[in-house]
């Protein structure tokens, strides 16, 4: 084995046996396929991470958009309770006694709710006036999804239990509201299942609170000269209020004045009939605003406000459900309709009443199909269906 390998290895200490090395092919080592040269510190390794799916993230979205109107919806309802509370103590007890009960839930079943309108102002005319400005009657029907509003004439003359024939608007300022539902119920045969006594003296509150309203005002308007804004001097040459035709942005001043407009001077044929239809433009303005979004983003914050100028027997849950009762029915398919009869023949500014009142209160309660007061009459009574009164006018 000379000139070769020996099969033992030689150290100092003398020879070792074992197996005889053999000549290896040193292999090179190609680079890592990270990119890293053997011997270098490696980074530490990181799992790749989970793409969210898109349906994940919306799904998320919207179950966190959904707890969170919930919980709007909450705050509003409790401000709104609160308020509501107040309504309810501001009702005397003896009107309670005086309502019909209801069927059920105002969801499902018709309810009439009698809407007195007030304006106690802080004035020499009307310091002790508690007269019923405005009485309409309000029956929901939600089985047909529609809304009948009848408008009761101040002045009509009917019998006040007790008292005898009078005006109807003297049953307020005689026995309060408990005598106004029993006239109420007991002229139209109508059952009074709930009240809202409206003041106006706060109404303009309300609709300032909610951004004002708007109304589409049939005609032009120039009004009896009432409530001047100006000074004496400037008075006693001011002509009245103006109201051009169209759809008219209103604030809480504007509103109230045009409700309780009972003269137009560009219009002979004005009567307190087409006061009470313009009360109604601006009740429904507001029950609109009342159930629109804007209105809902502001409900944790001033929901108490609105029902500050009411007093109601109406508790918040009910308030809740006439809501939705309102919002689904369409104005199209509104049935406004109206009592009153003739002029008193001794001149006084009563309204005598007719037999068709009889046939108006067939029509309120679906008995009969709606039809229109005759044409050119003044007070005589009847319905329209949607907006055709306001576009059977001159």
């Amino acid at each position: 084995m000379a000139g070769g390998d020996k099969p033992y290895r030689v150290y100092r200490g003398g020879r070792v046996k074992g197996k005889v090395p053999l000549e290896r092919r040193e292999r090179v080592r190609s680079p890592q396929r990270n990119g890293y040269e053997p011997g270098q510190p490696r980074p530490p390794r990181q799992r790749p991470r989970r793409k969210r799916s898109w349906t994940k993230r919306i799904t998320f979205t919207l179950l966190a958009l959904v707890v969170l109107v919930a919980l709007w919806a909450l705050l509003g309802f409790l401000s709104f309770r609160g308020g509501v509370k107040d309504a309810n103590k501001r009702l005397p007890a003896s009107v309670k006694a005086t309502l019909a009960r209801d069927n059920g839930a105002l969801l499902n079943n018709s309810t009439d709710i009698l809407l007195l309108g007030t304006d106690h102002m802080n004035n020499d005319q009307r310091a002790a006036d508690f007269h019923s400005d405005s009485i309409m009657l309000l029956r929901t029907d939600p089985g047909r999804h529609r809304l009948v509003y009848l408008s009761i004439p101040r002045d009509l003359r009917v019998p006040i239990p007790g008292y005898g024939d009078q005006k109807i608007n003297a049953a307020m300022q005689i026995g309060g509201p408990a005598l106004a539902v029993r006239t109420v119920s007991s002229f139209t045969r109508l059952p009074v299942n709930h009240v809202m006594i409206i003041d106006f003296s706060q109404f303009r509150q309300l609709v300032d609170s909610i951004g004002g309203i708007d109304v589409n005002v049939p005609e032009r308007i120039l009004s009896n000269p009432f409530d001047c804004p100006y000074t004496a001097a400037k008075c006693s040459t001011w002509k009245g209020w103006r109201f051009a035709k169209g759809m008219q942005h209103m604030n809480g001043e504007r509103a109230q004045i045009y409700s309780r407009i009972r003269e137009n001077q560009l219009n002979p044929a004005d009567s307190d009939i087409t006061r009470g239809e313009r009360q109604q433009q601006v009740l429904r303005a507001v029950i609109a605003k009342l159930t629109s979004f804007s209105t809902f983003l502001k409900a944790p914050f001033d929901a108490g406000n609105y029902v500050k100028p009411l007093t109601t027997d109406l508790s918040a849950w009910q308030f809740v459900q006439l809501g939705w009762v309102l919002k689904r029915a369409p104005e199209s398919r509104a049935l406004h309709c109206r009592l009153g009869g003739t002029s008193d023949p001794s001149g006084t500014s009563d309204i005598i009443g007719t037999p068709e009142n009889i046939g108006v209160i067939g029509m309120v309660t679906g008995a009969s199909a709606p039809q229109p007061p005759p044409p050119g009459s003044q007070f005589l009574p009847g319905c329209y269906v949607g907006n055709e009164g306001l576009n059977a006018r001159p």
